[in-house]
Protein backbone atom coordinates (compact mmCIF):
# COMPACT_ATOMS: atom_id res chain seq x y z
CA UNK A 1 0.00 0.00 0.00
CA UNK A 2 1.47 3.35 -0.98
CA UNK A 3 1.82 6.35 1.26
CA UNK A 4 -1.17 8.65 1.37
CA UNK A 5 -1.08 11.96 -0.43
CA UNK A 6 0.77 14.95 0.92
CA UNK A 7 -2.60 16.61 1.39
CA UNK A 8 -3.44 14.45 4.41
CA UNK A 9 -4.16 16.58 7.48
CA UNK A 10 -1.21 16.83 9.89
CA UNK A 11 -1.32 15.18 13.27
CA UNK A 12 -2.15 17.59 16.06
CA UNK A 13 -2.16 15.70 19.36
CA UNK A 14 0.24 12.76 19.78
CA UNK A 15 0.26 10.23 22.62
CA UNK A 16 3.49 8.24 23.13
CA UNK A 17 3.47 5.19 25.41
CA UNK A 18 6.55 3.96 27.28
CA UNK A 19 8.14 7.38 27.75
CA UNK A 20 10.02 6.33 30.88
CA UNK A 21 12.26 4.16 28.73
CA UNK A 22 15.02 5.65 26.63
CA UNK A 23 13.52 5.37 23.15
CA UNK A 24 10.02 6.43 24.17
CA UNK A 25 11.26 9.46 26.06
CA UNK A 26 13.60 10.49 23.28
CA UNK A 27 10.88 10.22 20.63
CA UNK A 28 8.49 12.31 22.72
CA UNK A 29 11.12 15.03 23.07
CA UNK A 30 11.85 15.07 19.34
CA UNK A 31 8.17 15.33 18.41
CA UNK A 32 7.69 18.49 20.48
CA UNK A 33 7.60 21.43 18.11
CA UNK A 34 7.69 19.26 14.98
CA UNK A 35 5.68 20.56 12.00
CA UNK A 36 1.94 20.10 12.54
CA UNK A 37 2.32 18.88 16.14
CA UNK A 38 0.37 20.92 18.65
CA UNK A 39 0.73 18.74 21.74
CA UNK A 40 2.70 15.65 22.82
CA UNK A 41 1.54 13.52 25.75
CA UNK A 42 3.81 10.88 27.24
CA UNK A 43 2.33 7.96 29.17
CA UNK A 44 3.95 5.42 31.46
CA UNK A 45 3.46 3.77 34.86
CA UNK A 46 6.46 5.56 36.39
CA UNK A 47 7.77 9.09 35.82
CA UNK A 48 10.55 9.42 33.23
CA UNK A 49 14.08 9.76 34.62
CA UNK A 50 14.57 13.14 32.91
CA UNK A 51 12.66 15.98 31.32
CA UNK A 52 10.49 15.31 28.28
CA UNK A 53 11.42 18.59 26.62
CA UNK A 54 8.00 20.16 26.60
CA UNK A 55 5.95 16.97 26.29
CA UNK A 56 3.33 16.48 28.99
CA UNK A 57 3.60 13.43 31.23
CA UNK A 58 0.53 11.50 32.34
CA UNK A 59 1.03 8.68 34.81
CA UNK A 60 -1.20 5.91 33.52
CA UNK A 61 -1.06 2.17 32.98
CA UNK A 62 -2.08 1.13 29.47
CA UNK A 63 -3.29 -2.17 30.96
CA UNK A 64 -6.04 -0.17 32.66
CA UNK A 65 -9.12 1.10 30.79
CA UNK A 66 -8.28 4.58 32.13
CA UNK A 67 -6.09 5.03 29.05
CA UNK A 68 -9.31 5.51 27.06
CA UNK A 69 -10.16 8.53 29.20
CA UNK A 70 -6.72 10.03 28.58
CA UNK A 71 -7.15 9.65 24.82
CA UNK A 72 -10.68 11.06 24.80
CA UNK A 73 -10.01 13.95 27.16
CA UNK A 74 -6.98 15.14 25.19
CA UNK A 75 -8.51 14.61 21.75
CA UNK A 76 -5.55 12.42 20.73
CA UNK A 77 -5.42 11.72 17.00
CA UNK A 78 -2.05 9.90 16.84
CA UNK A 79 -0.85 7.10 19.10
CA UNK A 80 2.75 5.87 19.04
CA UNK A 81 3.00 2.58 20.93
CA UNK A 82 6.51 2.15 22.37
CA UNK A 83 5.63 -0.08 25.34
CA UNK A 84 6.42 -3.52 23.91
CA UNK A 85 9.44 -4.44 26.03
CA UNK A 86 12.08 -7.17 25.71
CA UNK A 87 13.53 -7.32 29.22
CA UNK A 88 11.65 -9.56 31.70
CA UNK A 89 13.74 -8.72 34.77
CA UNK A 90 13.38 -4.95 34.41
CA UNK A 91 9.65 -5.41 33.73
CA UNK A 92 9.21 -7.23 37.04
CA UNK A 93 9.33 -10.77 35.70
CA UNK A 94 8.04 -12.66 32.69
CA UNK A 95 4.37 -12.54 33.84
CA UNK A 96 4.47 -8.78 34.27
CA UNK A 97 6.29 -8.39 30.95
CA UNK A 98 3.58 -10.34 29.11
CA UNK A 99 0.84 -8.30 30.76
CA UNK A 100 2.50 -5.04 29.71
CA UNK A 101 3.13 -6.24 26.17
CA UNK A 102 -0.02 -8.15 25.35
CA UNK A 103 -2.74 -7.04 27.77
CA UNK A 104 -1.48 -3.45 27.60
CA UNK A 105 -1.64 -3.48 23.79
CA UNK A 106 -5.16 -4.95 23.85
CA UNK A 107 -6.41 -2.21 26.19
CA UNK A 108 -4.67 0.51 24.20
CA UNK A 109 -6.14 -0.69 20.92
CA UNK A 110 -9.60 -1.02 22.46
CA UNK A 111 -9.33 2.60 23.57
CA UNK A 112 -8.16 3.67 20.10
CA UNK A 113 -11.00 1.77 18.43
CA UNK A 114 -13.63 3.63 20.46
CA UNK A 115 -12.04 7.06 20.00
CA UNK A 116 -13.40 8.85 16.93
CA UNK A 117 -10.47 11.27 17.06
CA UNK A 118 -7.83 8.61 16.28
CA UNK A 119 -6.40 8.90 12.77
CA UNK A 120 -2.96 7.28 13.08
CA UNK A 121 -1.33 4.40 14.97
CA UNK A 122 2.43 3.76 14.94
CA UNK A 123 3.76 0.60 16.63
CA UNK A 124 7.37 -0.21 17.51
CA UNK A 125 7.73 -3.93 16.83
CA UNK A 126 10.70 -6.24 16.41
CA UNK A 127 12.32 -8.58 13.89
CA UNK A 128 11.97 -11.17 16.69
CA UNK A 129 8.58 -11.99 15.10
CA UNK A 130 10.54 -13.95 12.45
CA UNK A 131 11.97 -16.28 15.09
CA UNK A 132 15.32 -18.00 14.54
CA UNK A 133 15.70 -21.33 12.78
CA UNK A 134 18.24 -23.29 10.72
CA UNK A 135 15.65 -23.20 7.88
CA UNK A 136 15.45 -19.39 7.77
CA UNK A 137 15.93 -17.62 4.44
CA UNK A 138 19.01 -15.50 3.85
CA UNK A 139 16.85 -12.39 4.30
CA UNK A 140 13.33 -12.02 5.66
CA UNK A 141 11.00 -9.65 3.85
CA UNK A 142 7.95 -8.22 5.60
CA UNK A 143 5.59 -10.64 3.83
CA UNK A 144 7.43 -13.82 4.86
CA UNK A 145 6.22 -16.10 7.63
CA UNK A 146 8.67 -17.42 10.25
CA UNK A 147 10.04 -20.92 9.67
CA UNK A 148 9.84 -21.52 13.42
CA UNK A 149 7.27 -19.43 15.24
CA UNK A 150 8.60 -17.87 18.46
CA UNK A 151 7.24 -20.00 21.29
CA UNK A 152 8.07 -17.89 24.30
CA UNK A 153 9.17 -14.53 25.60
CA UNK A 154 9.49 -11.27 23.72
CA UNK A 155 9.26 -12.87 20.27
CA UNK A 156 5.93 -14.55 21.09
CA UNK A 157 4.63 -11.32 22.64
CA UNK A 158 5.58 -9.37 19.51
CA UNK A 159 3.73 -11.85 17.28
CA UNK A 160 0.60 -11.49 19.43
CA UNK A 161 0.89 -7.70 19.49
CA UNK A 162 1.15 -7.55 15.70
CA UNK A 163 -1.89 -9.80 15.40
CA UNK A 164 -3.96 -7.42 17.53
CA UNK A 165 -2.69 -4.45 15.52
CA UNK A 166 -3.74 -6.08 12.25
CA UNK A 167 -7.17 -6.78 13.74
CA UNK A 168 -7.47 -3.13 14.76
CA UNK A 169 -6.53 -2.04 11.23
CA UNK A 170 -9.36 -4.16 9.80
CA UNK A 171 -11.88 -2.71 12.24
CA UNK A 172 -10.72 0.89 11.75
CA UNK A 173 -9.80 1.22 8.04
CA UNK A 174 -9.96 5.00 8.45
CA UNK A 175 -6.81 4.89 10.65
CA UNK A 176 -3.31 4.90 9.14
CA UNK A 177 -1.49 1.99 10.80
CA UNK A 178 2.31 1.70 10.59
CA UNK A 179 4.54 -0.93 12.21
CA UNK A 180 8.34 -0.81 12.34
CA UNK A 181 10.11 -4.13 12.92
CA UNK A 182 13.49 -3.22 14.39
CA UNK A 183 16.60 -5.34 14.58
CA UNK A 184 18.47 -5.24 17.90
CA UNK A 185 19.13 -1.67 18.98
CA UNK A 186 22.59 -0.41 19.88
CA UNK A 187 23.77 3.11 20.54
CA UNK A 188 25.64 5.46 22.85
CA UNK A 189 22.83 5.77 25.41
CA UNK A 190 20.36 2.93 25.01
CA UNK A 191 20.57 -0.14 27.29
CA UNK A 192 19.42 -3.47 25.89
CA UNK A 193 20.22 -7.13 26.59
CA UNK A 194 22.81 -6.99 23.80
CA UNK A 195 24.58 -3.88 25.12
CA UNK A 196 25.03 -5.78 28.39
CA UNK A 197 25.94 -9.03 26.63
CA UNK A 198 28.84 -7.47 24.74
CA UNK A 199 30.13 -5.81 27.89
CA UNK A 200 30.61 -9.13 29.68
CA UNK A 201 34.31 -9.86 30.25
CA UNK A 202 33.81 -13.12 28.34
CA UNK A 203 31.05 -13.57 25.76
CA UNK A 204 29.33 -16.98 25.94
CA UNK A 205 28.47 -18.47 22.54
CA UNK A 206 26.80 -21.63 21.32
CA UNK A 207 29.39 -24.22 20.39
CA UNK A 208 29.50 -24.80 16.64
CA UNK A 209 27.51 -21.70 15.66
CA UNK A 210 28.55 -18.25 14.47
CA UNK A 211 25.34 -16.40 13.57
CA UNK A 212 24.96 -13.34 11.36
CA UNK A 213 23.60 -10.34 13.26
CA UNK A 214 22.13 -6.98 12.32
CA UNK A 215 21.90 -3.91 14.53
CA UNK A 216 20.06 -0.63 14.19
CA UNK A 217 21.45 2.60 15.63
CA UNK A 218 19.14 4.37 18.06
CA UNK A 219 19.39 7.58 15.98
CA UNK A 220 18.18 5.75 12.87
CA UNK A 221 15.38 4.07 14.79
CA UNK A 222 14.14 7.36 16.18
CA UNK A 223 14.35 8.91 12.72
CA UNK A 224 12.11 6.19 11.26
CA UNK A 225 9.58 6.42 14.09
CA UNK A 226 9.51 10.21 13.78
CA UNK A 227 8.82 9.99 10.06
CA UNK A 228 6.08 7.39 10.52
CA UNK A 229 4.47 9.75 13.04
CA UNK A 230 4.71 12.93 10.99
CA UNK A 231 4.04 11.39 7.57
CA UNK A 232 1.49 8.86 6.32
CA UNK A 233 3.15 5.53 5.51
CA UNK A 234 0.74 2.66 6.20
CA UNK A 235 2.20 -0.83 6.34
CA UNK A 236 4.93 -2.86 8.01
CA UNK A 237 8.61 -2.01 7.61
CA UNK A 238 11.81 -3.86 8.53
CA UNK A 239 14.51 -1.62 10.01
CA UNK A 240 18.19 -2.51 10.38
CA UNK A 241 21.60 -1.13 9.57
CA UNK A 242 23.13 -2.16 6.26
CA UNK A 243 25.29 -5.26 6.26
CA UNK A 244 25.91 -7.80 8.98
CA UNK A 245 28.40 -8.96 11.58
CA UNK A 246 29.16 -12.50 12.62
CA UNK A 247 28.96 -12.95 16.37
CA UNK A 248 32.66 -13.82 16.42
CA UNK A 249 33.46 -10.60 14.54
CA UNK A 250 31.38 -8.52 16.96
CA UNK A 251 33.08 -10.06 19.99
CA UNK A 252 36.50 -9.44 18.41
CA UNK A 253 35.64 -5.79 17.67
CA UNK A 254 34.58 -5.39 21.30
CA UNK A 255 37.82 -6.97 22.48
CA UNK A 256 35.93 -9.79 24.16
CA UNK A 257 37.09 -13.40 24.16
CA UNK A 258 34.32 -15.92 23.48
CA UNK A 259 33.43 -18.93 25.60
CA UNK A 260 31.85 -21.58 23.35
CA UNK A 261 29.42 -23.76 25.32
CA UNK A 262 27.14 -26.62 24.28
CA UNK A 263 23.56 -25.41 23.82
CA UNK A 264 22.21 -26.80 27.14
CA UNK A 265 25.00 -25.07 29.05
CA UNK A 266 24.35 -21.77 27.26
CA UNK A 267 20.72 -21.99 28.40
CA UNK A 268 21.81 -22.73 31.96
CA UNK A 269 24.30 -19.87 31.87
CA UNK A 270 21.59 -17.55 30.48
CA UNK A 271 19.30 -18.49 33.37
CA UNK A 272 22.08 -17.80 35.85
CA UNK A 273 23.08 -14.38 34.53
CA UNK A 274 19.41 -13.39 34.30
CA UNK A 275 18.75 -14.42 37.92
CA UNK A 276 21.95 -12.64 38.94
CA UNK A 277 20.72 -9.51 37.10
CA UNK A 278 24.00 -9.33 35.18
CA UNK A 279 22.27 -9.46 31.79
CA UNK A 280 18.50 -9.45 31.26
CA UNK A 281 18.76 -12.24 28.70
CA UNK A 282 15.60 -14.12 27.72
CA UNK A 283 15.52 -17.80 26.68
CA UNK A 284 14.51 -17.22 23.06
CA UNK A 285 17.67 -15.20 22.53
CA UNK A 286 19.66 -18.42 22.81
CA UNK A 287 18.17 -19.49 19.46
CA UNK A 288 19.19 -16.15 18.03
CA UNK A 289 22.77 -16.79 19.21
CA UNK A 290 22.63 -20.08 17.30
CA UNK A 291 21.00 -19.11 14.02
CA UNK A 292 20.98 -15.31 13.86
CA UNK A 293 18.54 -13.36 11.70
CA UNK A 294 18.74 -11.08 8.67
CA UNK A 295 16.02 -8.84 7.26
CA UNK A 296 15.52 -6.99 3.99
CA UNK A 297 14.98 -3.25 4.54
CA UNK A 298 14.34 -2.23 0.94
CA UNK A 299 10.63 -1.56 1.52
CA UNK A 300 11.39 1.24 3.99
CA UNK A 301 13.86 2.77 1.54
CA UNK A 302 11.50 2.44 -1.42
CA UNK A 303 8.27 3.65 0.18
CA UNK A 304 9.49 6.04 2.86
CA UNK A 305 12.89 7.06 1.57
CA UNK A 306 14.41 5.90 4.88
CA UNK A 307 18.06 4.93 4.61
CA UNK A 308 19.91 4.41 7.89
CA UNK A 309 22.94 6.63 8.40
CA UNK A 310 24.76 3.89 10.30
CA UNK A 311 25.55 0.44 8.94
CA UNK A 312 25.44 -2.54 11.29
CA UNK A 313 29.24 -2.40 11.60
CA UNK A 314 29.30 1.37 12.20
CA UNK A 315 26.55 1.03 14.78
CA UNK A 316 28.50 -1.61 16.65
CA UNK A 317 31.81 0.25 16.45
CA UNK A 318 30.29 3.45 17.82
CA UNK A 319 28.72 1.48 20.67
CA UNK A 320 32.14 0.04 21.55
CA UNK A 321 33.87 3.42 21.31
CA UNK A 322 31.31 5.47 23.26
CA UNK A 323 30.87 2.88 26.01
CA UNK A 324 34.65 2.69 26.42
CA UNK A 325 34.66 -1.08 26.36
CA UNK A 326 38.12 -2.31 27.31
CA UNK A 327 39.76 -3.98 24.34
CA UNK A 328 42.52 -5.67 26.32
CA UNK A 329 41.40 -7.87 29.18
CA UNK A 330 44.05 -9.38 31.47
CA UNK A 331 44.34 -13.14 31.02
CA UNK A 332 43.80 -13.70 34.74
CA UNK A 333 40.46 -11.86 34.58
CA UNK A 334 39.27 -14.04 31.70
CA UNK A 335 40.37 -17.18 33.54
CA UNK A 336 38.63 -16.05 36.72
CA UNK A 337 35.35 -15.51 34.89
CA UNK A 338 35.61 -18.91 33.19
CA UNK A 339 35.94 -20.51 36.63
CA UNK A 340 32.97 -18.45 37.85
CA UNK A 341 30.84 -19.60 34.92
CA UNK A 342 31.85 -23.24 35.38
CA UNK A 343 31.03 -23.04 39.07
CA UNK A 344 27.66 -21.43 38.46
CA UNK A 345 26.70 -24.06 35.87
CA UNK A 346 27.82 -26.84 38.16
CA UNK A 347 25.77 -25.51 41.09
CA UNK A 348 22.80 -25.11 38.77
CA UNK A 349 22.99 -28.70 37.58
CA UNK A 350 24.14 -27.69 34.13
CA UNK A 351 27.42 -29.60 34.25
Amino acid sequence: MAAKSAGSPPSRVVLVTGVSRHLGGRLARELVGAPGIKRVIGVDVIPPPGELGGAEFVRADIRNPIIAKVITAAGVDTVVHMSVIATPVSAGGRTSMKEINVIGTMQLLAACQKADSIRKLVVKSSTAVYGASPKDPAMFTEDMEPKAMPRSGFGKDSVEVEGYVRGFARRRPDVTVSMARFANFLGPRIDTPFTSYFQLPVVPTVLGFDPRMQFVHEDDGIDLLRRLTLEDHPGTFNAAGEGALLLSQAAHRAGRPTLPLPSPLVSAFGDWIRRSRIVDFSPEQIRFLSYGRMVDTSRAERRIGWTPKYSTRETFDEFVAVRGINRHLPAERVEALEHLVAGALSRGGGA
